[in-house]
């Protein structure tokens, strides 16, 4: 049998009797084009895959995770509900109603 953790409290699952929940987060640098760069007729596809070619050939394998990053987490079900209702995990503060006098 597969043994689940949570990753967001530590506590093991059992999925055989409750459910787990797998997230998957991604992130990736936005390479929004200029307005000079729409009315070019350039071939994006080789850009591309020259700058693949060149991050490949890079030693620091930093600079590709500034480029791109991927993570998978498990998580029971209570901390499902807390990373759907936050799932940057700002703090909140509660909005207090105060009269406007």
């Amino acid at each position: 049998m597969i043994h689940y953790t949570c990753d967001g409290c530590g506590r093991s699952i059992d999925s055989t009797n409750e459910m787990r929940h797998v997230v998957r987060v991604e992130v990736y640098a936005a390479l929004d084009p200029c307005d000079e760069e729409l009315e070019d007729d350039r071939d994006h596809l080789q850009e591309i895959q020259d700058l693949l070619e060149r991050l490949d050939d890079e030693d620091d394998a930093a600079l590709g995770d500034e480029v791109y990053h991927q993570q998978r987490f498990d998580l029971c079900s209570e901390c499902r509900r807390r990373y759907v209702k936050n799932p940057l995990g700002r703090v909140t503060t509660e909005h207090l109603g105060f009269s406007q006098n």
